[in-house]
This record gives C-alpha cells, sequence and structure tokens, in this order.
C-alpha cells in the first residue's frame, strides 16, 4: 500500500492553502514510482472541516499538536505514541510537511521516523541531521517572501510531486452544496465580521454602517458568521440583512460564499475558503503578518489597512498599537468603494503591490 501523509497542524486556512500542494501529491510518484494510492491529510481539530474539502485527500487525521496548538495539549508518551501508531498502521512510507517561517518540521519529522516513515520531506532553518531525507533551507532554497500557497507546493515539488496538466495551483475545494434555498436567488455579498483574535478584526458598527451602505446602494446582504458569534452577526446584520450567524457548517459555507458577488472579511479563514471557491474579496487585513504570504490566494482581491502601520510584522493577536490604527482607519464608505470595484472588475493597483512588496526587505 503507497501512502504519504501529508502535514499541515494548524487551522482551517491554513489546511485551505496546503490544497495545491495535497493534488500533487496524490498525482505524483512514490520514491519507488508507484503513484499514491492513499494520501493521509495530517491536520489540528481546528483544521479537520477543511481538510476533507480537498480534492486528493483520501483519509484525514486530527491530532492536537503540542508546539502548535494554543492553548498547547501536554506532550505526553500516550499522546505521542497515538499518532505513532496510526501512522505505522496507515502504513505510510513517505511524508511532506508543511510548515509556515516561523515553524519547524523537526518535531513532526522525530514522530514520523519512530513510526517508521522512510522518506520525509520539509523546510528548516536549523539542521535537521536524520530527521529528513529532503530538507528546503528557507531564504535559499526559495524565497520567503511568496503566498503561503506557494511555500506548500515548493516543498511538494521538492519531494517529487508535481500538479496535473492543466492544473494552475489555485486553492480548490472537492465539491460545494448548492445553498441557493439558504440564501435566495437573488445576487448578494457577504460579509463575515468574525475574526480569531482581535488584533484582525474591523469594528462591528463599521461593519453594520457598511451593511447599510450596501442596501442602499441596492446590494442585498448575507453576514456569516459561527455559533459564538450570533450576537456580533445580529448587530452587523442588522433588521434586514439575512443574518446567518449559527447556521452554517463549513461546507455550508462555502456554497454561501460561492454563490456571493463578493465578500467582505479580514484575515481570516473564510476568506481563504472564499478564494477556494473562486468569489472576490475586500479584505480587511491587519498587517501583523505579511499580505505577501497570507492574503487571499488567486481571486480577485480589493486589500484594505494601513500595511505600513506600526503593528506591522509582530504577529500579534492583540493590537500593540492604540486605537487600532492600521483597520479602524478604513471607513465603511472605503470598504463599499471596494466591493463596486470588486464587481465591476476594476483591479486595484494599490492591493497589488501591497501583496508583492518584499516585507523584510523594506
Amino acid at each position: 500500500m503507497g501512502s504519504v501523509l501529508v502535514a499541515r497542524l494548524d487551522s482551517m486556512g491554513d489546511v485551505l492553502l496546503a490544497g495545491p500542494a495535497v493534488r500533487a501529491v496524490a498525482n505524483g510518484r512514490l520514491a519507488d514510482g508507484r503513484r499514491p494510492n492513499n494520501v493521509v491529510l495530517l491536520c489540528g481539530r481546528d483544521g479537520e472541516a477543511a481538510a476533507g474539502m480537498l480534492p486528493g485527500v483520501t483519509e484525514v487525521c486530527s491530532w492536537d499538536s503540542p508546539w502548535i496548538m494554543n492553548p498547547a495539549p501536554a506532550l505526553t508518551g500516550p499522546h505521542a505514541e497515538w499518532l505513532i501508531d496510526y501512522v505505522r498502521n496507515s502504513r505510510v512510507t513517505e511524508a511532506v510537511i508543511l510548515t509556515s517561517f516561523h515553524q519547524s518540521p523537526l518535531p513532526l519529522a522525530l514522530l514520523l521516523r519512530l513510526a517508521g516513515v522512510e522518506r520525509i520531506t520539509g523546510a528548516s532553518t536549523d539542521y535537521a541531521g536524520s530527521l529528513l531525507d529532503i530538507r528546503l533551507k528557507p531564504g535559499e532554497d526559495f524565497p520567503e517572501d511568496q503566498p503561503e500557497a506557494e511555500r506548500a507546493l515548493g516543498i511538494a515539488t521538492s519531494a517529487g510531486f508535481r500538479l496535473p496538466a492543466g492544473d494552475d495551483g489555485r486553492l480548490r475545494l472537492s465539491s460545494v452544496p448548492n445553498t441557493g434555498p439558504l440564501v435566495g436567488g437573488e445576487p448578494y455579498v457577504v460579509v463575515h465580521p468574525g475574526a480569531a483574535v482581535p488584533a484582525r478584526a474591523w469594528p462591528p458598527l463599521h461593519h453594520a454602517a457598511t451593511v447599510e451602505l450596501l442596501q442602499g446602494a441596492g446590494r442585498r446582504v448575507v453576514v456569516t458568521g459561527g455559533p459564538a458569534e450570533t450576537s456580533l452577526t445580529a448587530t452587523v446584520a442588522g433588521p434586514s440583512a439575512l443574518d446567518l450567524g449559527g447556521r452554517t457548517d463549513l461546507r455550508t459555507l462555502a456554497g454561501v460564499m460561492a454563490g456571493a458577488d463578493a465578500l467582505i472579511t479580514g484575515n481570516t479563514g473564510p476568506a481563504h475558503l472564499a478564494a477556494a471557491v473562486g468569489t472576490p474579496i475586500a479584505c480587511l487585513f491587519s498587517p501583523v503578518v505579511p499580505a505577501i504570504r497570507w492574503a487571499p490566494y488567486g481571486v480577485p482581491l480589493e486589500l484594505m489597512g494601513d500595511q505600513d502601520a506600526e503593528c506591522r510584522l509582530t504577529r500579534a493577536r492583540v493590537c500593540p498599537v492604540p486605537g487600532h490604527p492600521c483597520l479602524d482607519s478604513v471607513s465603511p464608505e472605503d470598504v463599499v468603494a471596494a466591493v463596486e470595484r470588486l464587481i465591476g472588475g476594476v483591479r486595484s493597483f494599490s492591493t497589488h503591490a501591497s501583496t508583492r512588496r518584499k516585507a523584510w526587505n523594506r
């Protein structure tokens, strides 16, 4: 049995960005020349739902990583042994470990070696010894300032896995449900106001004002959010927008995104979900992480927010600058204008410049 394990131990958005790399692995060949007949995607619990939606994945393994999860589970013998036994029983012979620039593949590589995995690929700034068979050195073997989807695909390609002919390397889902009965048949714009951390959130009343302006311009608005965000979505939707807060699982949310003319959201997992179904995005992007790496990939994009603000590249979860100027300086009128450009197919030069700028060399 030729099983390959692809690891992306982070959240939903990170798993979606790994999609092109997963398709490359599913299309490629093992070291012995055989095609893999089983592609296992190893992820954390926050990425499990997204993992099951990626083309090329035949099996999903959810495991809480002690060096990725926050809060982190204890690394006990039984916790590590569960993963080792799973990998051994799945007869995984090769593994591709996908990481971001600030993460190391080595803890997972050690566990995979103990499980008997013969060939492991990853990108590591640290000496990997016998833990990696193919070690890419960030900054030497590939540039660090590139979209995360391209970084992941590059790691997979270095292991000999390539996309099939005709695959453009964009994000993709295996299937998307028809959500017409849920949202109705008229065109609409989605507003997703929630964010996983406060540093990436635009004020709720700014969102609410944007909804009012869109409706005043004749746009129908659908507001989305998770079960814990129903108070937020109710505030943003007001009396007349369709409030779907707490009413969609991830697959249904993908269908809602797929039917939209555009999405308004922050630097969130749903932004990458919308990119995976090809929806244009007005993204309120806090520069605590670089847009060149983490902006929505492969779709028409309006990047909103001051990318040169003092919080730039801090990776802060709570804004370190009083007043949150990177996002609070964006007005609802700015966002509505961005949506109109997206729907009208007008390219934003400022967005292109912001996402392609070499953030580390300024």
